[in-house]
């Protein structure tokens, strides 16, 4: 009778489990770093290799941090609303070009416009694997003393800025 009632229990784990992940939002992945220091880093400049950009960079300032690549099409996706959020001033934004080729990321900044201060270049992932990146876009809200504030997976809208991002700003923005 025992092993009767075996698959029986492991079905009916199986669907609490399912369930629960069901109702989860998965553009809410969590982040070990909200409301802990920033991973530090330091890379080679996308347009420029002989310099670098780093944690450094936007230090005692609040900024965006967006991990971005040509072969993404979140990243295009959201690319007007950066280069508007850019030219507002509201926000420094810098950005990590992720396992990309440079030739690629150079062509797509000049067809598309550039909305960072600096973008690294993350020829091989490690600093985005450092930053707990699960994919591209992800974007980063780092305060003045480099606290992580928010983690948003996935496209950045103006709606997504308004409601996630500038509360955390003190509603300044």
């Amino acid at each position: 009778m025992f092993r009767y009632l075996t698959p029986l229990f492991v079905i009916g784990i199986l669907i609490v489990v399912f369930s629960i992940g069901l109702l989860r939002d998965p553009s809410e992945l969590p982040s070990t770093f909200i409301d802990r220091a920033a991973p530090t880093f330091d890379l080679p400049r996308l347009k420029d290799p002989a310099n670098r950009v780093g944690s450094t960079d936007y230090s005692g300032k609040a900024v965006l941090v967006n991990v971005w690549a040509t072969w993404c099409v979140g990243c295009r996706e959201e690319h007007p609303f950066l280069m508007d959020l850019a030219e507002s001033g509201e926000i420094p934004i810098y950005g990590i070009n992720w396992r990309d080729r440079r030739p690629d990321a150079l062509r797509w900044l000049d067809r598309y416009g550039d909305p960072y201060v600096a973008s690294g270049f993350d020829e091989d992932g490690r600093v985005a694997v450092d930053w707990g990146v699960y994919g591209a876009p992800e974007t980063f809200l780092i305060s003045e003393d480099g606290i992580v504030l928010h983690k948003h997976l996935g496209p950045l809208t103006e709606a997504i800025w308004l409601e996630d991002f500038v509360p955390l700003l003190g509603g300044s923005s």
